[in-house]
């Protein structure tokens, strides 16, 4: 019987795996591996290398701010809307002309940062891993705008389990592969402890690699022509007043929508339980007594095992229900995950259980943030604009990782670990609070006729 006007016919499972193997979606994987690499590196592996260093808990907590850029970056997406890259544009397209020049500025960014000390000049560093955020985050403007004009309606689950997947396995590098290599260097190759950690930055810096090959193979998407036969149309238009332009449309059109203001809101709001217990987890879990060998190492085996699955299986509650529905089924996994960090504080040094915890949270926040992926590209829908709208959706995630949970520390040193879980636990009552609003006042069927 044929499909009903207006449905999709439900694929088959051999096209389900085949739709993974297209050379579109292959490229999208590459690219989740490259912007997936640098957030640790900035992030929860620069916590293990302060910590170890000696450096205070209040002063990890305001590494938090080194991720500025991720908030900041719709501020300058409308010139990778607007303009092109001289000569790498030329040889490559728009879109891929940006993406090398990200590249290679972020290979440069993580070689700066291997080379400071966290304990002896802390404001060095900070501002070496705010370049390195800088170059990540320009990146990301680039391969979200690249992934949500490639991929055709059929291919965008598929890209995006794959996107998040791969995202995670090199996040994953960039956590416990980083910890293994400088363990490495210390323990078998007879380095000091500084000069480990500077030679497992620079092993991450040349995985960026991946990122440009991907570049290299890839093609431009058709709709970024669009943009180029724009920019044709209006010659006589400068640089500076064709960005203008580009951020004005963007960004009228996207807060002129009907319940905008909570929308945006809620987009800030919906991953904060993740990011408030992972502004700390790192440095929680070498508080209390295991060392950085164990804790990648539980990272790499069940972590590892568990992060794949729940990316996939958030592409399975993705095509399986709603999409409001999606999300609540991930907004709720991924803030019951933090009790289990909560028992992990009172329990102490326990491998199998910090193992479960670990487990658990991958899990959940894969899920979670397949669905969340879904909504944000959802909401993009104009190819003149999608750089910009999509830097703005998801700088506005990354404000509630970057300044909300600023004061990590102070919570943790405050309430002690046990009831700091607990707190990132119920921090996510106000993203579910919107997210039933939204629901009842229609924001989910608007998206689906749009």
């Amino acid at each position: 019987m044929a499909a009903a006007p207006g449905t999709k016919s439900k694929p088959s499972w051999r096209e389900a795996i085949a739709v993974y193997l297209q050379p579109r979606v292959f490229i999208v994987l590459l690219l989740g591996f490259s912007s997936g690499l640098p957030l640790a590196l900035s992030g929860s592996t620069l916590q293990v290398w302060a910590a170890e260093s000696g450096v205070n808990l209040k002063t990890i907590g305001l590494f938090a701010i080194i991720g500025t850029p991720y908030t900041l970056k719709f501020l300058w997406a409308p010139l990778v809307d607007a303009l092109d890259v001289p000569l790498l544009s030329r040889l490559l397209g728009r879109r891929r002309g940006w993406l090398i020049l990200s590249q290679l500025f972020l290979i440069v960014a993580i070689a700066l940062l291997s080379l400071c000390d966290p304990k002896s000049d802390p404001v060095t560093l900070i501002g070496a891993a705010i370049l390195v955020a800088t170059a990540s985050a320009t990146q990301d403007i680039v391969i979200d705008a690249f992934r949500v004009e490639s991929l055709s309606e059929s291919e965008q689950a598929a890209g995006m389990a794959s996107y998040v997947a791969a995202y995670r396995v090199a996040n994953l590098i960039s956590t416990a592969g980083a910890l293994y290599i400088v363990s490495g260097f210390e323990s078998g190759g007879g380095f000091a402890r500084g000069t480990s950690w500077m030679l497992g930055y620079l092993a991450m810096a040349a995985l960026v690699v991946v990122g440009i090959v991907a570049s290299i193979m890839a093609t431009e998407p058709e709709a970024s022509q669009l943009a180029e036969a724009e920019a044709a149309r209006n010659p006589g238009m400068n640089r500076f007043k064709r960005v203008f332009e580009t951020a004005r449309l963007a960004f009228s059109d996207f807060l002129t929508r009907d319940l905008a203001v909570v929308t945006l809101l809620f987009v800030i709001l919906f991953k904060f339980t993740d990011a408030l217990a992972g502004a700390m987890t790192a440095a929680f879990v070498i508080d209390i007594g295991f060392t950085r060998v164990e804790y990648a190492t539980i990272i790499k085996g069940v972590g590892f095992a568990a992060t794949i699955l729940g990316g996939f299986a958030g592409g399975f509650v993705a095509r399986a229900y709603p999409l409001a529905t999606s999300l609540w089924i991930g907004g709720i996994l991924q803030a019951f995950a933090n009790f289990g960090f909560s028992w992990q504080a009172t329990v102490g040094h326990d491998p199998l259980w910090l193992s479960f915890a670990i487990t658990l949270e991958n899990f959940t926040s894969a899920i979670g943030t397949v669905i969340y992926v879904a909504y944000l590209s959802a909401l993009c829908k104009n190819p003149l604009h999608t750089a910009t709208q999509y830097a703005l959706l998801t700088a506005l995630s990354a404000f509630g990782r970057t300044y909300l949970s600023a004061l990590a520390g102070y919570i943790a040193e405050a309430t002690g670990w046990v009831w700091f879980f607990a707190i990132c636990a119920l921090s996510a009552i106000p993203g579910l609070v919107l997210l039933a609003i939204l629901q009842r006042r229609g924001h989910f069927d608007s998206l689906q006729r749009a």
